[in-house]
């Protein structure tokens, strides 16, 4: 069941999606009452965003506005990705497509763990600053995208490069989830370094499929991002620096599973590869 604070961000989410959808819906039934006040939709989004967060403020406090705010943040820049898709220049869609890709892995990590193992929820669990290194990389992608954008413009033309990374993302997205569903209280964002009481070996479900399905799905998830802006440069950079850190992650993350479970994960390691691409983690005989 939801706990609160995950009921309270999936209801500032929708609102926030609703209400940046609001002056696109009632000016296509020309209802335009906004028209008299801003000459720039921009202008206007600014101010709608402004104003959804003061009420924030004034409503909640502590845990519940950081929860708040956040989700309030993901929802409107969801919202505002489906408006550039179906609105913006053909060459902007793309990255429309990418902010609803993105806002939707954000916020649905947070969602997952409110739902599956609310003991350990926390802001952290929006993964927004999961690094330096993965902001800066989301960063270098935008630039990237925004000087093809400018010399090479029908670069960045919806084709089927950008809807295969939509697949790839979606089907990663999935694949996360499912191991976090499955999973519940034994998935954790944090590589935990002293077994729990409750802490069980899940070997059924996607994990019978390979070891790691919530890093495998990240994997994908993070390369069809590039394939969605059609960014060829940050496409290798994402998949070397993805599998980079995959690599280390599932290393350092197998030898406190053989700490924790010793033979039972030997065994499990022997009947079940990594799941992702020439990285098959650590083995005591290895």
């Amino acid at each position: 069941m939801l706990c609160r604070d995950g009921a309270l961000s999936l209801c500032c989410f929708i609102i926030a999606c609703l209400i940046s959808l609001f002056p696109e819906l009632q000016f296509r039934l020309d209802f335009n009452i906004y028209a008299a006040h801003f000459t720039n939709v921009w202008l206007l989004h600014a101010v709608q965003y402004i104003i959804i967060n003061v009420f924030a403020f004034l409503a909640f406090r502590n845990f519940a506005y950081q929860v708040a705010i956040r989700a309030l943040f993901l929802g409107y820049a969801f919202g505002i990705g489906i408006l550039v898709l179906i609105s913006a220049p053909p060459s902007w869609q793309v990255f429309g497509i990418y902010m609803t890709v993105l806002a939707s892995f954000h916020y649905s990590e947070f969602l997952a763990i409110a739902w599956t193992n609310p003991a350990t929820l926390s802001i952290d669990s929006f993964i927004l600053n999961h690094s330096i290194a993965y902001g800066v990389a989301a960063s270098l992608s935008w630039i990237e995208f925004l000087i093809e954008r400018h010399y090479f413009h029908g670069m960045k033309m919806l084709s089927f490069v950008s809807y295969f990374g939509l697949v790839l993302c979606i089907s990663g997205e999935i694949l996360r989830k499912m191991a976090m569903l499955t999973a519940k209280h034994n998935f954790n964002h944090v590589v935990q370094s002293e077994k729990s009481d409750n802490h069980e070996l899940i070997t059924h479900g996607v994990y019978n499929l390979c070891r790691h399905p919530s890093y495998v799905g990240w994997f994908y998830w993070s390369i069809g991002t590039q394939l969605i802006l059609q960014n060829p440069l940050c496409l290798f950079a994402y998949a070397l620096m993805s599998w980079s850190f995959f690599h280390d992650r599932v290393l350092i993350e197998e030898i406190t599973l053989l700490n924790f479970f010793g033979e039972d994960y030997v065994e499990y390691q022997e009947k079940v590869g990594t799941g992702l691409p020439f990285i098959s983690g650590y083995k005591i005989n290895s």
